[in-house]
């Protein structure tokens, strides 16, 4: 099932709330906020419709092409996209499904073609209440009808495990360098994205094994400390690394207030003591401006666009699209598309997709698979028309 779509070259200030992005409102809208779509680009693209997954989290591609998709219950499904064919993989840990948790994010190793070693981050229930944790297991595809997973070892968790549900984050990427990024939430507990003893609210960087790594800012204090790379995040639900190896990291707000940061070492982001957003009860939140001691965002939003995920484009069958950030949106039912070169960062593109997207990943040959939001989503690609 295909459709064909062309993005609008211009947005009119009257249609845009309606034709490009979310219809939420605000009532605080800091100078540095995208209030509107600014559409610059004029990238043209179909979209295939291929199969469909029960709260489908992340997706990645491994070499032969074949899918990995996550599904929050606690499902791994294993996806050919040639046949249509969906096989479920044994050996997932037992995740904690609820509230924003569940089974997570998948990422693979990136020596995986030797190694065949995955990563899944999910939520557990323990000593204290939730907290996310990453496994590394090895992928054995040596039945090819019965996928299964090997040698599950823990690797990492949430420091301290706390009440709730929400804010988990748990994002994963490794970088150039070798090593594992992980994106932790503050878990809606506001304080510790500020706290050196706790690892929520913040950005890691740990060797393969989910060790710190020895040159990380913080590493001479070891414990968790050890693993921080960056602090003052709230919920933050993508990242990508872009051509100049600067690691970027797309962030929900409160009320208000989402972020795009471009990730700079042992810095301090702000939340919960300066945010360009409010909090829900109605309590504002001193603007980004008001304490230049934080790093301020690259780019916010309000209204928010509920960012989900993010990938920097670098293939060639969307030209116009090349070495900018995609990003999904949830509450914004669209794919924001960002110039990070621009001086200031500004977003360039909204794709109205019409529904909650909550993850995106590059194939090897430059479309991009999308997977919605919430049961009976479906699993898209865009494609060049």
């Amino acid at each position: 099932m295909s459709k064909l779509f062309v993005a609008p070259l211009i947005c009119s200030s009257a249609l845009l709330l309606l034709a490009c992005g979310p219809n939420n409102t605000n009532s605080k809208a800091p100078e540095n906020s995208v209030q509107h779509t600014q559409n610059t680009l004029n990238q043209t693209f179909r979209i295939d419709t291929f199969a469909q997954f029960d709260e489908p989290w992340a997706v990645v591609v491994l070499p032969d092409q074949r899918l990995l998709i996550t599904e929050r219950k606690g499902q791994l499904e294993l996806f050919d996209p040639k046949t249509k064919k969906n096989l479920n993989v044994q050996g997932i840990p037992t995740v904690s499904y609820g509230g924003q948790g569940g089974l997570g994010d998948v990422v693979l190793h990136p020596d995986f073609k030797n190694n065949h070693w995955i990563y899944l981050s999910y939520a557990v229930q323990g000593s204290g209440g939730y907290g996310a944790e990453i496994s590394r297991a090895k992928l054995d595809l040596s039945n090819p009808e019965q996928p299964k997973l090997t040698d599950l070892t823990r690797i990492w968790q949430q420091v301290p495990k706390v009440s709730g549900q929400g804010h988990y984050a748990h994002r994963m990427l490794f970088g150039a360098d070798g090593k594992l990024w992980v994106s932790s939430g503050e878990r809606q507990k506001f304080d510790p994205a500020q706290d050196m003893k706790s690892n929520l609210g913040k950005v890691l960087r740990l060797n393969e094994d989910g060790t710190p790594v020895s040159d990380n800012p913080f590493s001479q204090q070891g414990g968790v400390t050890a693993e921080i790379w960056s602090l003052g995040h709230r919920n933050p639900l993508g990242m990508a690394f872009d051509d100049q190896k600067q690691l970027w990291v797309v962030e929900m707000g409160p009320k208000g207030g989402d972020e795009l940061n471009q990730i700079l070492k042992g810095t301090n982001y702000g939340y919960p003591i300066v945010s360009n957003g409010d909090h829900y009860s109605g309590l504002p939140i001193p603007d980004h401006k008001t304490r230049p001691e934080f790093k301020a965002p690259a780019i916010d939003w309000t209204p928010v666009i509920s960012p989900s995920s993010m990938i920097i484009y670098t293939g060639d069958k969307f030209p116009l699209w090349q070495q900018k950030a995609l990003i999904g949106g949830l509450s914004s039912k669209s794919i924001v598309v960002v110039d990070l070169k621009s001086q200031p960062v500004k977003e360039v593109q909204r794709l109205d997709m019409k529904q909650r997207i909550r993850g995106l990943q590059q194939a090897q040959d430059g479309s991009i698979w999308v997977i919605e939001d919430g049961p009976q989503a479906k699993l898209l690609k865009l494609n060049a028309n």
